[in-house]
């Protein structure tokens, strides 16, 4: 038996010895979600090259992408259908055509013609440097210093990654790896608007998936795009199920728009830095491809690159803050 006080209610101190729990602080909370998201974008780099030897078409994967977020999380949608109506046009734009349909084809094609290396390192290597583009373009200043030599790093990273392509010239390989930029462009745009939207990550998703589902299936039923969904293999559905409809639709969007929110846009865009590394190793056991010179030549390139651009220096009183600034 034991016995209870019967005085005031007050919390028990902790037993000796017993462990405290540290509490994370945000910022290293957003880093967590970052390194998470890191391996969901391997993952998507993957699926993205392992998608022309599938038997589902792009539009089927879209579909799944699209749709199982909207399904798993449409209770919460509707509750909070009066602030994804709220957001501005210009801004929900941003987000819809920066992840929806636009990117993710043009991710998926590009794809289709290169590798994976060039999926995980062009995508999300190149975004810090379109982000800056669009900090200048928005009058925000030239980056300098560090920033501005790792966009350089990157731009030759990326220049490395494709050189051998062009002497002999192979068309299919430099005609992917333009529509991949293409691609990381419009994730860019999609990262600083989601800097700029007042809502929470389930919102944040809804107002992407949404959309981006409802054009996919109006493709599909006109006959634009052809689906093969009926006839696919059970475990090609299954696999793009998870990776893209869990994994990069409901998984990596939640915790990309929290990252967002507890680090900003620039310091997000630093998860290039690592996710092309993480493709081209995972690559080589489960798509068979061996790292090419250009590859172990880009890809550290890129992959620093990421991490200078993103590289915060000392700052004092006297000391002005980077031109690219977290609220973008």
């Amino acid at each position: 038996m034991v016995t209870t006080n019967a005085g005031p209610a007050t919390a028990p101190p902790p037993a000796a010895g017993a462990a405290v729990r540290p509490r994370l602080s945000p910022q290293a909370k957003g880093a967590v979600a970052l390194s998470v998201t890191v391996l969901i974008w391997a993952a998507f780099a993957l699926s993205a090259r392992a998608l022309s030897s599938s038997s589902l078409l792009p539009a089927d994967a879209a579909l799944l992408r699209f749709g199982v977020p909207l399904l798993v999380l449409a209770p919460a949608l509707w509750r909070r259908r009066r602030q994804m109506a709220a957001v501005r046009p210009a801004t929900a734009l941003k987000i819809a055509c920066g992840a929806g349909v636009p990117f993710f084809l043009a991710a998926m094609y590009g794809g289709s013609l290169t590798s994976a290396a060039f999926v995980g390192s062009i995508v999300p290597g190149m975004v810090p440097l379109f982000v800056s583009a669009l900090m200048v373009a928005a009058g925000k200043g030239l980056p300098r210093g560090t920033q501005a030599a790792g966009l350089g790093l990157i731009a030759v990273g990326v220049v490395a990654l494709v050189w051998r392509y062009v002497v002999p010239l192979n068309t299919q390989v430099l005609a992917g790896a333009g529509i991949l930029l293409v691609a990381s462009g419009l994730w860019a745009l999609y990262t600083v608007g989601l800097k700029e939207v007042d809502l929470d990550p389930v919102g944040s998703i809804g107002l992407l998936c949404l959309p981006s589902f409802a054009v996919m299936a109006l493709l599909v039923l006109t006959g634009v795009l052809p689906t093969g969904l009926a006839s696919a293999a059970g475990s090609d559905i299954a696999l793009f199920l998870v990776v893209q409809g869990l994994g990069v639709g409901l998984c990596a969007g939640l915790l990309y728009a929290f990252a967002i929110r507890s680090l900003g846009a620039e310091r997000s865009s630093t998860v290039g830095s690592l996710s092309p590394v993480a493709v081209v190793l995972l690559a080589i056991p489960l798509l068979g491809e061996s790292p090419t010179a250009a590859v172990l030549v880009g890809v550290p390139l890129i992959t620093a690159g990421v991490a200078l651009a993103n590289r915060r220096p000392r700052t004092t009183a006297h000391i002005q803050q980077p031109e690219v600034p977290d609220h973008a």
